[in-house]
């Protein structure tokens, strides 16, 4: 194998694998320009050895696969990607291929907005049918979820025939900046930037977790139209408008390349002072008739092009590094820099996540570094130049004690985290509050990270456990609270003292006791008495609890302060006892489940919740010790494997015969 073949091999590998943590996992490990730029490399490399493609080139295809827990969706208009450029050179070789083609055409150039491309179909003015692009041909059915943005309109205002526009969902900056706080607080992994925060709560198949992301929408484009003659593109936008539908920012009409490039580069300047990310600008031709004369090539069209602005970055100094300690006693470094102006906005502080991350890159307090933000969000420290440093720097290391209350800091074998071990640690209260309260523990409806704030600042509480002594008329004075609100809080409040044990044993917060074992060790323990006298040994006959997770609880209930949070939870009445419900037989005892696909009759949690109930537990993944694989509609990989394995499939119906 030639240089030229291996590299060409290699890129391929490399784009297929950044490609599926982007499109399909969502979980990016590089951004757009960098992915961009190895395309383009793979792209002059083909063009000059054509040899070597092969079908299955990153350069051969559109997008994305569609992932297998939708309904997948034939798109009748392919939804096609657009050629990319990231010189002006390249703006105008585009220009002088579309005048070799047509004449008498104008320009029309539109933020390329860094969100999940969608599709929205209506009949007779009624929306009915919502998708993602996959991989242009075939996409995912998430029609319940784009209901919830309240930027698509269910209906329109004419009654028209047939409508499918292409639209570009979005989350706006402020509130990605919302989520990731929230995310941080319940100490859940944050979202790289918001263009993966839209896809992934796109793909959520519980609507209501969706319609808490704040998702908006631009609509960029007619793809197919019923009733209506539509000859421009300017006219579709105008047309879009009236219907109801928000369009992409302006409808300036350009009527030479110079002028057009022009706006693309003053949209490059004003991008950090939009509301949202866009990571280029789109130039179009607008006459729809000489769109359909310049037709498209196998991968993209040949009346558009995408200009890729490359990610800022900018040098600035490191004053100081503080310490910050999150819900489970975890200290995080942050780098306080000198304020610089990146992306439009002020950076002054950057994460520098753990001690490894700063010996790895050798960061010290009075470094000279180059920042950047990632997704144009998150700041990060990209490089240390250590070319200026004048001897004066420090060198950083996490303390042994922690900088909130004194306690001792340890770190613990095969962790890269140091945590603060006082159970009674102030910066660490408010985090485990608002786990207790979270949807996986006591689900108290209405208590979320800005209520449970004032309840804190105003002295009304000083832990989770108070929240059970709280009085309506104390909540009432509260902002955006009222008598009503207040009065709902209670409510829930109260009736979370009958959840099940489980449930409790969840929001306690003990290290390593997750939901899935709170409800393995609730039904083997029965209360929260027994949880609390239990050796290491009993904890350990328990299934899925191993040795660590032993150790940790029988070191939280150690802890005085503990033990009187929980006695002050027994005082106020909360369920210390497990409630079997009204299942009582055990007729899946011994056996494991695994769910895949769409059911038409439960959601998994439903079913994962009847299967526990008669003594069965689920899983996440197929081996030789799964008893049965549940299969819905559209069942993926793990159908496969079970198939391969030989391990016992069941559809939906079949597993209502067995719970009756």
């Amino acid at each position: 194998m030639d240089n030229v073949e291996k590299r060409i091999k290699e890129l391929t590998e490399l784009l297929d694998y950044h490609s599926k943590k982007y499109y399909v996992d969502d979980a990016p490990e590089i951004s757009d320009f960098e992915y961009d730029k190895m395309l383009r490399e793979l792209e002059n490399l083909e063009n000059e050895y054509p040899q070597y493609i092969s079908p299955l080139s990153p350069t051969q295809r559109v997008g994305g696969k569609a992932l297998d827990k939708f309904e997948s969706v034939t798109h009748t208009v392919v939804m096609e990607s657009l050629q990319d450029a990231f010189s002006e050179a390249e703006i105008y070789d585009f220009d002088r291929k579309v005048r070799e083609k047509i004449s008498d055409y104008t320009y029309v150039v539109e933020h390329k907005i860094d969100g999940l491309s969608v599709s929205l179909e209506y009949v007779n003015g009624d929306f009915v049918r919502g998708s993602t692009r996959g991989d242009g041909v075939i996409g995912e059915d998430v029609t319940q979820n784009l209901k919830t943005v309240k930027s698509i309109p269910l209906y329109l205002t004419e009654n028209i025939p047939f409508l499918e526009v292409r639209g570009e969902v979005y989350i706006p900056r402020e509130t990605f900046k919302k989520i990731n706080e929230q995310r941080e607080e319940l100490e859940e992994p944050t979202f790289a930037n918001p263009r993966n925060a839209a896809a992934g709560s796109l793909r959520q198949l519980d609507p209501k977790i969706a319609a808490k992301r704040g998702m908006q929408i631009f609509v960029f484009n007619i793809q197919q139209i019923e009733g209506k003659e539509i000859t421009t593109h300017i006219e579709g936008l105008r047309y879009l408008r009236k219907l109801g539908f928000t369009t992409i920012l302006n409808d300036d009409v350009f009527s030479e390349i110079n002028s057009a490039f022009t706006r693309v580069k003053e949209i490059g300047e004003d991008r950090g002072n939009l509301p949202f990310d866009i990571d280029g600008a789109v130039i179009k031709v607008n006459e729809l008739s000489k769109r359909q004369e310049l037709g498209s090539t196998s991968k993209f069209p040949r009346w558009a092009i995408a200009y890729k602005y490359p990610p800022e970055q900018k040098e600035t100094k490191i004053l100081d590094i503080l310490v910050q300690v999150g819900r489970t006693g975890v200290l995080t470094p942050l780098a306080v820099l000198e304020p610089v102006r990146v992306a439009g906005t002020l950076v002054s502080r950057a994460t520098l996540h753990n001690q490894d991350y700063i010996d790895e890159k050798d960061i010290k307090i009075g470094d000279t570094v180059i920042i950047q933000k990632a997704g144009d969000i998150i700041p990060e420290i990209l490089e240390v130049k250590k070319e200026k440093r004048i001897g004066r720097e420090k060198s950083f290391k996490i303390p042994d004690k922690c900088p909130v209350c004194n306690g001792n800091v340890v770190r613990e074998d095969g962790e890269s985290a140091y945590r603060c071990t006082s159970s009674v640690c102030p910066a660490q209260i408010k985090r485990n509050i608002i786990h207790f309260v979270s949807r996986d523990a006591m689900d108290i409806d209405g208590l979320g990270p800005a209520v449970i704030s004032q309840l804190l600042d105003n002295n009304l509480i000083k832990s989770a456990a108070d929240l059970y002594y709280l009085k309506a008329e104390q909540i009432e004075p509260l902002e955006k609270m009222g008598k009503k609100s207040a009065e709902n809080l209670i409510n829930a409040i109260n009736n979370s003292k009958n959840n099940p044990l489980s449930r409790l044993i969840t929001a306690l917060g003990i290290r390593f006791v997750g939901s899935k074992a709170s409800k393995v060790i609730a039904k083997s323990l029965k209360s929260l008495d027994s949880l609390m006298s239990a050796s290491r040994e009993r904890l350990t006959e328990i299934e899925d609890v191993g040795e660590t997770m032993a150790d940790s609880i029988i070191s939280y209930f150690k802890e005085p302060h503990n033990v009187d949070f929980v006695e002050k939870l027994r005082n106020c009445g909360v369920n210390f006892e497990e409630n079997d419900g009204e299942v009582t037989d055990n007729r899946f005892n011994g056996l494991t489940f695994v769910l895949t696909g769409t059911l038409s009759s439960y959601t998994r949690d439903e079913a994962s919740e009847i299967i526990e109930n008669f003594g069965g537990k689920t899983a996440s993944s197929v081996s030789k010790k799964t008893s049965y694989v549940l299969a819905g509609k559209d069942a993926g990989s793990k159908l496969d494997k079970a198939i391969s394995l030989g391990v016992s499939v069941i559809s939906e119906d079949e597993f209502k015969s067995m719970i009756l």
